[in-house]
């Protein structure tokens, strides 16, 4: 796995984050972008970098969402 795609990536229309920390599932863009390489930084981190790049602006709503099972 490329060690540039672990993170946490955001959602803007879900106004979700993920974790990711392994290739099991990689979020694609355009609907998810990765705010930064740090897999375990913190919600309010993460809601501060959000609000930084300006992607959204009012990250306060934003919160942990979760990985789609496969079938």
């Amino acid at each position: 796995m490329d060690p540039n795609k672990v993170g946490i990536y955001f959602s803007a229309k879900e106004k979700k984050v993920v974790r990711i920390t392994s290739p099991y599932w990689l979020p694609e863009p355009p609907d998810w972008v990765l705010v930064t390489n740090q897999p375990n930084e913190t919600l309010l981190k993460v809601r501060d970098i959000i609000k930084q790049q300006k992607l959204l602006s009012d990250p306060s709503a934003v919160t942990w969402g979760s990985m789609p099972i496969k079938e």
